[in-house]
């Protein structure tokens, strides 16, 4: 009984010192200001210095500016963890930074955790899944896809995977896979409204598509049927076309020929004019008139085979032209010529001629399905010295036939290099004038 007053207050003392310890720690700010508290004017930049507080955190950690930051990520990532709980810190980053969205740090943190290639398959596949999210919304189709289709290989009744998948295949365009990969979807939950509504659009895509390719290919039969009847046709007037480049043997020339033609005939030349064909099976070509004198061209969009040279001129210089400061170039005082390149001659064209009479002359070759030809003023100076030394060839005048409306005039710029006479001026010895 003498001891349990000692043992009483042995017990007590604990307590006592712990009380004046309580006690002295106090009396000391009292005595001394506390100096590791916040500013009043810089807490929030303190605050943002804690990681529990941060808004943002740094994209990298200096241990000695955030060493509590540094501290709670080497809790985190501590390699003696096994690959699995990696994993899932990696995946849970990518997640914090998907709902943020930024997706290339999502990107980066699923990667991450798929580089720690821990045995869970079906952690392998969620990491997968959720890259592939992450490139989704980046644009880069391609790359998600490639990734559900390995998250379907771990899990192949992975919903998201799949839903993902079609989603990608829609983007990209292939509407007959992205249905399948929604009817695949389906097998697994028939209510899933989101493949429901994938699938009712991309069969609705695909089935456009389908359409546009049957109209595409019937457009470019007729097209072809059509350019089969012009080439025909030129052919039943013994039209001479050449191309640009002259082929080695007749054959390949022969093949080339149709080629380019029937390229030509389905596009159109600089000036939006083209090869064309009435209902009468008479042919309307784009004919271009160049004029060295003043280094000045028109071009007769619909040159109706039929018609006469006269009558386009009348047509072209009814009014004095802007670069015919003289006001020489008049219908009756102008001549009109086409050149034979092969043999560097030119042949002086009747004005009462139609334009088929020209064309099948056999001196002449039409070049890019264009017909040209050189109008100068017969008596002007210009003309004498442009046809000196040249072999000049004339035609002779055949009796006219028939009349076709004249079509409007397409005016173009200069031809050539922009000197007079162009690529057309070639000096030959000797002039002769043949009849023909």
């Amino acid at each position: 009984m003498a001891g349990s007053p000692g043992t009483h207050m042995e017990q007590q003392e604990p307590g006592a010192t712990l009380d004046d310890g309580m006690d002295s720690f106090l009396e000391k700010f009292q005595s001394q200001p506390y100096r590791g508290g916040f500013h009043e004017s810089q807490w929030e930049e303190e605050f943002e210095k804690i990681p529990l507080f941060m808004k943002n955190s740094p994209s990298e950690i200096d241990p000695l500016e955030n060493p509590d930051l540094a501290c709670l990520q080497s809790i985190i990532f501590d390699e003696e963890r096994s690959p699995e709980d990696q994993a899932r810190t990696y995946k849970d980053e990518g997640n914090d930074y998907f709902k943020e969205k930024d997706y290339k740090k999502a990107v980066i943190s699923y990667t991450e955790g798929l580089k720690k290639k821990c045995a869970d398959p079906d952690l392998n596949a969620v990491l997968y899944t959720n890259r592939a999210a992450a490139q989704y919304y980046l644009g880069n189709f391609r790359s998600s896809l490639n990734d559900v289709t390995a998250a379907r290989k771990l899990k192949p009744c992975h919903l998201k995977a799949i839903i993902r998948g079609a989603s990608c295949h829609l983007e990209l365009k292939n509407y007959v896979e992205a249905v399948n990969w929604c009817d695949e979807g389906l097998q697994i939950d028939a209510t899933e409204k989101k493949l429901l509504d994938l699938r009712a659009k991309a069969d609705k895509l695909k089935r456009t598509e389908q359409r546009d390719v049957r109209k595409a290919k019937l457009k470019e039969k007729k097209q072809q049927d059509q350019n089969e009847a012009l080439l025909q046709a030129i052919k039943a007037r013994n039209i001479r076309l050449v191309a640009e480049a002259a082929e080695e043997d007749e054959d390949s020339a022969s093949e080339g020929l149709s080629e380019l033609v029937l390229y030509g005939l389905s596009s159109e030349n600089p000036c939006g004019a083209r090869l064309g064909v009435d209902d009468q099976g008479r042919l309307s070509w784009p004919v271009l008139f160049l004029y060295p004198e003043y280094a000045q061209s028109d071009l007769v969009s619909a040159f109706h085979e039929d018609s006469r040279f006269i009558d386009h001129l009348m047509v072209m210089f009814g009014e004095t032209p802007s670069w015919d400061l003289e006001q020489k170039y008049c219908p009756d005082n102008l001549e009109v010529y086409f050149e034979d390149e092969d043999r560097a001659e030119l042949y002086c064209v009747p004005p009462s001629s139609t334009l088929l009479q020209v064309l099948q002359h056999p001196r002449y070759f039409v070049k890019a399905l264009t017909p040209t030809f050189l109008v100068c003023v017969g008596s002007s100076g210009f003309c004498r010295n442009y046809l000196r030394g040249k072999k000049v060839h004339q035609l002779d005048s055949v009796p006219f036939q028939t009349t076709s409306p004249v079509p409007a005039l397409l005016h173009c710029s200069g031809y050539g290099d922009g000197q007079p006479g162009g690529e057309v001026e070639k000096e030959f010895p000797g002039k002769k004038l043949l009849h023909c």
